[in-house]
């Protein structure tokens, strides 16, 4: 299937305002670029290998090459070799030419990525992964036991009018301490357990150091490379041998001193064990696990104490980073309405906040809470007491109708309010399993210390409260959109990269003209699976539910699909859309747009004032100059805050028979970033789009398997 999009692709709307970006154009000579395959006659293993056997002579290829074991990209014309390897064997390498290439073919810019990479050593930047630092480490951070080293993240791509290198900055937090250290004071700390057997001692210790590292990230100085830990091997150690390529037998601690000069001195330490790169969609891939010594892993990220840090490094950019490109349009406020249509907030730019207002006014459509049951362990008596006092106190304002809880303490479960001891994963996973799936009731989670703070009480009272509303089947507001009878639909994935378990596709589907009620279904799918089956049966499910609450059926339909990269928008228009335009077409003529949204990017735009760089305002709309030729592509700046860096979010429509213009859409993705009942502000995404996410989310993390139907007409995974 093809893009359908047949509207110009710049709005008209709202008052011109500057952005500054951090993409920079690049201006480079116009050499072709060709593009050859290369055979080695015998056969040689290893891309190292290869690439020595190829460039023995710099003067045929020139430096401004490159070669991934493959194929080779270059600009000068080749013809076939003849190499000799350091034993002796003669080697014949044929270099077949393949095509010159565009200046927007994928290899094409591969080529200036590379080039421009090259660059990046070249000034002493190392690379750890893709991305590159400075090998000093900031002074400041030291004394928190932290090396921090400040580096780019950098792409160079084709937008309206030319080549573009985007260059953010980016930030490598290495802890000073190994796995091991972790290891070890673990069970430093166990041994001082009194009339610990060593049996228990042992488990004791296994059960908390994977709680630890499990999922983690570690660093291997020697070679630079990040792994995520996946198990521990409790029964091999560093003095345990394995076979190296060329058959040898060797053990961990020869191979590290022999290969690396890393002394292993910690000979009973268990090993690490990573099952290589997961990447989405290639779940059929052999992945060899790597085998670790612990002594040799420095953890990264900061930990918990310090992460008040991360709002410090966001602000390592340079003023002279940034460039203006172009002056582009900020959309209107957004109206937000709550009960009988009455106007409670008109939402301004800077603050992107209305919980103040939500407070004091009744919600638009409020529940009453009856027959509920609080449930608590005895430590916490007291703060249940509280929480149920100061719940009766803020529920009459919005509008709710409360009676008395039954207070249950310890072990009583069915419940709509559990105050949690704990943020053990484990518990709650327990909990929202038994809630969800075996006893379908509405709930709601909340741990003991999120009620101990005396400044904010009320606050998080009122947001639960709220929250239980929407459990329930309440709405708490509503914005015009400006589309009669249009159903909204979001889709997300969650991908389980630590367990390597079945990965959860989420459909959410607004059942009502004012995007009130909701219709909410997961699919279970191969693990790393992006791409979405069964979406045929999940329309037909949201549609059975919106004829429930309108007497006809939506004139149109909008798609907003998240997690999905640059690299599958053909695929995905090729699996995914055709099941939707297919039902469409044979069930009733409904119109479609589909918009892909895409969070993870490294573009930042910001305005100036006073000499001073700022977020640009909430709403802020990007089409010109920084977007695809060939797409019909925006970004969106929804948020507002006042300290760090705002991410944009981009857009990108890629089939549209309702023919929304550009006003319309931008207008209409804006609107829905104000509709996620979790929060009284505004989101990077719109409403559908997060709701998918939190449902994929506690499917996946939580439940790992399908909920009660029964609950899929509630928002019941805020």
């Amino acid at each position: 299937m093809r893009h359908v999009v047949l509207l110009p692709f710049s709005c008209s709307e709202g008052t011109a305002i500057r952005v500054l970006a951090n993409h920079f154009r690049v201006w480079h000579p116009r050499w072709p670029v060709f593009k050859y395959n290369v055979r080695f006659q015998p056969d040689v293993k290893g891309a190292r290998l290869r690439a020595e056997l190829l460039f023995q002579s710099e003067r045929v290829f020139g430096r401004r090459r490159i070669f991934d074991g493959q194929s080779l990209l270059s600009p000068e014309r080749l013809l076939e070799l003849v190499r000799q390897t350091q034993d002796g064997d003669i080697v014949h390498i044929t270099v077949e030419f393949f095509k010159e290439l565009k200046p927007t073919h994928p290899d094409y810019l591969r080529y200036y990525n590379v080039l421009f990479r090259r660059t990046l050593k070249l000034i002493n930047l190392e690379q750890v992964g893709r991305h590159y630092y400075s090998q000093e480490a900031e002074e400041e951070f030291r004394s928190w036991g932290l090396d921090v080293r400040s580096g780019y993240i950098t792409s160079i791509l084709p937008y309206e009018h030319s080549l573009t290198l985007c260059a953010d900055v980016s930030y490598r937090v290495l802890q000073s301490k190994t796995a091991y250290d972790v290891i070890d004071g673990t069970y430093e700390f166990l041994r001082g357990y009194p009339a610990t057997s060593s049996r228990q001692l042992q488990q004791e210790l296994k059960d908390r150091v994977a709680k630890q590292l499990l999922g983690s990230v570690v660093l291997t100085k020697y070679n630079n490379r990040t792994y995520r830990v996946d198990g521990i091997n409790w029964d091999q150690n560093p003095r345990d041998t394995f076979t190296r390529s060329d058959g040898t037998r060797v053990t961990f601690v020869e191979y590290y001193l022999q290969q690396y000069n890393e002394q292993v001195t910690e000979l009973k330490q268990p090993l690490l064990v990573s099952l290589g790169r997961w990447r989405k969609g290639q779940r059929d891939a052999p992945r060899e696990p790597v085998l670790l010594v612990p002594q040799l892993c420095y953890l990264t990220g900061a930990p918990t104490y310090v992460a008040s840090l991360q709002t410090r490094l966001h602000y390592g950019i340079e003023s002279q980073a940034f460039q203006s490109f172009a002056p582009r349009r900020r959309p209107p406020d957004v109206t937000i309405y709550s009960a009988n249509t009455n106007l409670f907030s008109l939402v301004k730019p800077y603050l992107g906040d209305w919980l103040r207002e939500s407070r004091s006014k009744y919600l638009l459509r409020a529940k009453s809470l009856t027959h509920w049951v609080l449930l608590h362990t005895q430590e916490f008596a007291d703060i249940a007491c509280s929480f149920h006092r100061s719940l009766a106190r803020v529920t009459p304002a919005m509008g709710m109708a409360m009676t008395r809880a039954k207070h249950v303490s310890p072990l009583f479960v069915f419940k709509v309010v559990c105050i949690l001891p704990s943020d053990d994963q484990k518990r709650y996973a327990d909990i929202k399993r038994y809630l969800c799936v075996q006893c379908p009731v509405p709930s709601q989670c909340v741990v003991a210390e999120t009620l101990s703070s005396p400044k904010r009480f009320l606050t998080i009272v009122t947001k639960i409260a709220q929250q239980m509303n929407c459990k329930m089947g309440g709405a708490l507001w509503k914005v015009e959109t400006g589309l009669q009878r249009t159903m909204f639909i979001g889709i997300d994935c969650f991908h389980d990269v630590v367990h390597r378990r079945k990965s959860i596709a989420g459909f959410v589907a607004s059942t009502d003209e004012d995007l009130t009620t909701w219709y909410s279904q997961c699919i279970f799918q191969e693990t790393g699976e992006e791409l979405v089956d069964g979406l045929t049966g999940c329309l037909e499910a949201a549609l059975t539910s919106w004829f429930k609450n309108a007497l006809s059926a939506p004139q149109s339909i909008v798609v907003y699909r998240d997690g999905v990269g640059d690299g599958q928008l053909q695929a995905l228009l090729d699996h995914e859309l055709p099941q939707l335009v297919r039902y469409l077409k044979h069930a009733c003529s409904i119109k479609l747009a589909f918009i892909v949204v895409k969070k993870r990017i490294n573009t930042r735009f910001f305005i100036e004032k006073n000499g001073l760089y700022h977020n640009p305002p909430s709403g802020t709309v990007i089409d010109v100059v920084l977007t695809r030729e060939e797409w019909y592509d925006f970004y969106i700046v929804s948020q507002s805050s006042r300290s760090g860096m705002v991410t944009p979010t981009h857009y990108n429509v890629i089939y549209d028979t309702i023919r929304l213009t550009p006003d319309a859409v931008q207008r209409l993705t804006y609107k829905l970033c104000h509709m996620y009942y979790n929060l009284p502000g505004i989101i990077r995404v719109p409403a559908p789009c997060h709701y998918a996410h939190k449902l994929a989310y506690l499917v996946g993390k939580s439940l790992r398997q399908e909920p009660s139907r029964s609950l899929s007409h509630t928002l019941y995974y805020l």
